[in-house]
């Protein structure tokens, strides 16, 4: 199982400054003494220089249990936690496994953090209206190590801390690979639990369903690691689905929010005709939405959301009117999997509002050209469509300034970037069917890169607009985040 999750340690700490003792992480000093002020949950606290500085454990023993399996034992006491099985709780360092003494502790780090060997409750959480609503979010701590590897590259102090403050807000996890989503998912549902017993409050996680065969079939940047044929949709079932659903039904105190497939079901709609791979994938992504609907929408505890693209996919009056027909098509497949809602705007730039744009040749005659309007618009379509339940989780983590693309269906890395609303709940009055503005494409991760020679090469990653040189889809991508913070709308 290690072996399984060793590329995302090691991916983690590329991105983290080196940490000599627990309280680097969260932003404060080491001590050059030994003496003790205070002692909480993180360790032991000094001062020095007027400020607060972390006590280092004593180096761990020479000897401790991983010697015995060829591996080394962590430098610290205070190792961070990246994996605990049977013979007990392992730590990454110098890009290898270390296994921690017996009787230690660790933080939490990467991707594959959590609450380590929290005990699953058994108490039922009954989500009742609004998921987001009168709950804590959880914190995803693998983006703030990739922040934390962002801030060691920056030496304006302004902009440091406008990063830092990027940290305290909560975005989605992406569960996009099968390796990821078995790294990921458990640590961090452990994490959200740990949490809740700290604080006494429900704490809400976010993750984002993404593995479908034949994922992304228009774009070439984000394609999956399962084709489009039988054999990959019954992996998609087996190893994919029915682990989370087993996951799910472990950690069910506390709320959980799933953004499912983006991208897919608004192909669908647009580009059957258009694109050969997206006739190709109908089949899996019809058949692989009625599997997880059913297998996921059935926990009281999980609330499920389907992208519906944004209003420069969707908004025309004949793709809205078509993508009620699917997506009530899709829901009723699912029974008795319940959906609460839909998901607009995920890693895409469109404003919430732009009063500049209206329908005409500027738009291609859209009716809705911006997020606000487009949902007020599909929101009566899928009413009139027949579906009972149509609430909306608005992507507002990188829509926060309109920017420079020349076409509003510009979607790879634009330039003029910044963050928009933060993360809340019932966030625009009058709006009773958008549940929340939520950052579900963490900003700094990249849309897909600009190599022309790359295997995932999308021409939109080379056009003006786009900002170049990127990284692959996922990767950090420094410049643009930088960018985001410095436009951020509200300022940070």
């Amino acid at each position: 199982m290690k072996a399984t999750i060793a590329l995302t340690a090691a991916a983690a700490l590329a991105a983290k400054a080196s940490a000599a003792c627990f309280s680097q992480r969260l932003g404060y000093p080491c001590c050059s003494g030994n003496e003790v002020v205070y002692t909480d949950n993180d360790g032991k606290w000094g001062v020095e220089n007027g400020n607060w500085c972390g006590i280092a454990d004593a180096p761990a023993q020479a000897t401790c249990w991983s010697l015995s399996q060829g591996y080394p034992c962590c430098s610290s006491s205070n190792a961070e936690v990246w994996y605990t099985d049977a013979s007990g709780k392992w730590g990454v360092e110098n890009g290898d496994w270390c296994g921690i003494p017996t009787g230690t502790t660790g933080g939490s780090t990467g991707g594959s953090t959590g609450g380590g060997n929290v005990t699953p409750s058994n108490e039922q959480y009954t989500i009742s209206g609004n998921p987001f609503k009168g709950v804590e979010f959880y914190i995803n701590p693998y983006y703030v190590e990739e922040v934390d590897g962002a801030i060691a590259q920056m030496t304006d102090s302004s902009l440091i801390a406008k990063a830092e403050k990027m940290k305290t807000y909560s975005n989605a996890i992406w569960l996009d690979t099968i390796k990821n989503m078995q790294s990921w998912l458990e640590s961090n549902l452990q994490g959200a639990q740990s949490q809740h017993q700290s604080s006494g409050k429900d704490i809400l996680t976010v993750f984002v369903v993404y593995d479908l065969p034949g994922r992304d079939c228009h774009a070439l940047a984000s394609n999956g690691e399962l084709l489009a044929n039988d054999g990959d949709l019954a992996r998609y079932k087996s190893e994919y689905i029915d682990v989370i659903e087993g996951h799910l039904k472990t950690y069910k105190s506390q709320p959980v929010v799933l953004i499912v497939e983006p991208d897919s079901l608004a192909n669908l709609v647009t580009n059957l005709e258009s694109t050969p791979a997206c006739a190709d994938s109908e089949k899996y992504y019809l058949e692989g939405h009625a599997y997880l609907i059913k297998k996921l929408g059935v926990l009281p505890h999980v609330a499920m959301y389907l992208d519906i693209g944004h209003a420069f996919w969707l908004g025309w009056d004949d793709n809205r009117e078509k993508a009620g027909k699917v997506y009530a098509k899709v829901i009723s497949s699912g029974a008795p999997g319940n959906v609460r809602g839909f998901t607009d705007n995920v890693s895409n730039y469109t404003p919430w509002e732009d009063p500049t744009l209206s329908r005409g040749p500027d738009t291609e005659w859209n009716p809705c050209p911006d997020e606000k309007r487009y949902l007020e618009a599909i929101s009566k379509d899928f009413k009139s469509a027949g579906i009972k339940s149509v609430y909306f989780v608005s992507d507002s983590s990188r829509n926060g300034k309109k920017v420079d693309r020349k076409h509003p269906g510009e979607w790879c890395n634009q330039t003029g970037v910044g963050v928009g609303a933060r993360p809340q709940a019932s966030p625009v009055s009058g709006m009773d069917y958008l549940d929340a503005f939520y950052w579900i494409k963490p900003l700094g991760e990249s849309d897909g890169t600009s190599d022309e020679s790359a295997a995932r090469f999308d021409g939109y990653c080379g056009h003006e607009t786009a900002m170049k040189p990127a990284p692959e889809a996922g990767q950090w991508f420094q410049k643009h985040f930088e960018q985001g913070i410095k436009n951020a709308n509200p300022p940070l």
